[in-house]
């Protein structure tokens, strides 16, 4: 079970590599339409990311599963998996189209072939294709037999799947709001990446007038599908709505004494979830403190999306529900103008509702937590160090290796949008309460040896330098 929960993880974060890839595409694609600047080269650059979907996660999978540090040959490994699949699926049975599931389950074959082959001996005069190189030979071979296999059962697959997909769409506005309550609630265990990853890049499917054939409800809006973006409209409501209430409802709910703290790091987190669609540094300070808080929370990004559902509101993104793929996405969106008067009204049951339960119940959000008692540990000089506002990111890191057991103690370590990611040898090792006190939001611990440290949008320059730590 824990294995399982640790591979869940790593596919969680596999999953981010070619997602990285995408905002920049789609904001490509969009301002090359014909509506906007009409320059069919610069929206061949966009395609070429969302055309090629399945490769990038085959690679991206690959990458989050293979145990090295030079991703070269992994890398190569994985576009080779997903490359003769493709082509032993087009003699199998040319209409298989396996989408970015093809992608996913190359690049698990991909890293369990690389894993297992890396080190392979062969006679001296093959030696050049031996070691490292093996893995190339090898994915060719067990992935003709994969499209073999799947050749004859994913059709089989396939149809469990699109009777999947026609029950959410089937159910309406109720198969909206579950699947939005289920993306915020698995946040705090770091699998909404899975759960979003079929919705946004497999649901459904729509033919260009090109004759190109798209996927996904990301990808079909952006790519002119007026029937996309159903499932994706809600999200605009919580983004730039909802959790900019929960913020003020925790700053207005503060003790007097602690209120301009809070309002610079709800202030943040407002703006950041308006203009950015991150939201975790905000739902990670109160989902822990009050799981009731954080239930309703998922119950009002559910109705959010069953309510915009009713309003026939059809708008995608690819930066995130945000005000900048609002704009950019205004002009070819159905009703797009709605998530304003909706926003506006989620902003009062989500403000209203968090300020009632936080002083009815007493809960201690930002601002209303007993005082923190740091000890002996945490002498004098390290008040301002230990700090995101220091901008210290060396010294923290430093500081946060240590409380992990120092680089012997990890087995891996990386970082998704808001967290820092470890996986540890000995989990006795590890001080969190040391942890706590290196200015984060907050930290949790899916499984025994696995840490998920919150930090927010810097978690890039904090796990730059405790790579950096790691590599010396």
């Amino acid at each position: 079970m824990l294995n399982f929960k640790t591979n869940i993880q790593k596919l969680g974060r596999a999953m981010l590599i070619p997602v990285a890839a995408m905002p920049l595409a789609g904001l490509i694609l969009r301002v090359s339409a014909d509506d906007m600047l009409n320059i069919p080269v610069l929206g061949a650059a966009g395609n070429a990311v969302f055309g090629n979907l399945d490769i990038l996660f085959a690679i991206g999978v690959t990458l989050g599963f293979v145990k090295t540090k030079d991703k070269g040959i992994p890398a190569l490994t994985g576009f080779l998996a997903i490359a003769t699949l493709k082509a032993g699926l087009a003699i199998m049975d040319p209409t298989i189209g396996m989408g970015i599931f093809g992608g996913i389950i190359s690049g698990l074959v991909a890293a369990w072939t690389y894993n297992h082959f890396k080190e392979q001996k062969l006679p001296m005069v093959f030696s050049y294709f031996a070691g490292e190189k093996f893995p190339l030979t090898m994915v060719m071979i067990l992935q003709t037999g994969s499209a073999v296999i799947l050749g004859f059962i994913w059709p089989i697959i396939q149809m469990g799947i699109d009777n999947f997909a026609k029950m959410l769409v089937n159910m309406g506005a109720f198969g909206v709001g579950i699947f939005m309550f289920l993306n915020r609630l698995l946040i705090p265990f770091g699998l909404h990446h899975v759960l979003n990853t079929y919705v946004y890049y497999d649901l459904g499917e729509y033919v260009s007038p090109s004759g190109d054939v798209f996927r996904g409800e990301m990808t079909r809006f952006i790519n002119g599908d007026p029937q996309a973006g159903l499932f994706l409209s809600g999200f605009f409501v919580v983004m730039m709505f909802g959790v900019p209430a929960i913020c003020l409802a925790i700053y207005h709910a503060a003790f007097k004494e602690n209120k301009k703290m809070v309002k610079g790091i709800m202030g943040s987190g407002a703006a950041t979830s308006f203009i950015a669609n991150i939201t975790e540094p905000v739902e990670f300070s109160f989902m822990f403190v009050s799981p009731l808080l954080y239930v309703i929370h998922a119950l009002f990004a559910g109705l959010a999306g069953m309510v915009c559902y009713m309003f026939n509101i059809r708008i995608g993104f690819t930066f995130g529900a945000c005000i900048v793929d609002y704009l950019i996405n205004f002009r070819i969106a159905t009703n797009a103008i709605l998530i304003i008067p909706i926003g506006l009204v989620f902003f009062c049951l989500y403000y209203f509702t968090f300020y009632f339960v936080i002083k009815k119940k007493n809960i201690s959000t930002l601002g209303r937590e007993v005082a923190t008692e740091y000890g002996v540990e945490r002498v004098e000089e390290e008040e301002k160090a230990l700090s995101l506002s220091s901008k210290n990111y060396e010294y923290m890191a430093k500081k946060m290796l240590d409380a992990f057991g120092g680089s012997g103690n990890i087995e891996d370590a990386y970082n998704c949008n808001t967290r820092l990611r470890v996986e540890v040898k000995d989990s006795d090792l590890v001080n969190e309460q040391r942890i706590k006190q290196i200015g984060v939001s907050g930290i949790i611990k899916p499984t025994e040896k696995n840490y998920q440290v919150i930090i927010g949008l810097e978690v890039t320059y904090v796990m730059a330098e405790f790579t950096k730590l790691l590599e010396q």
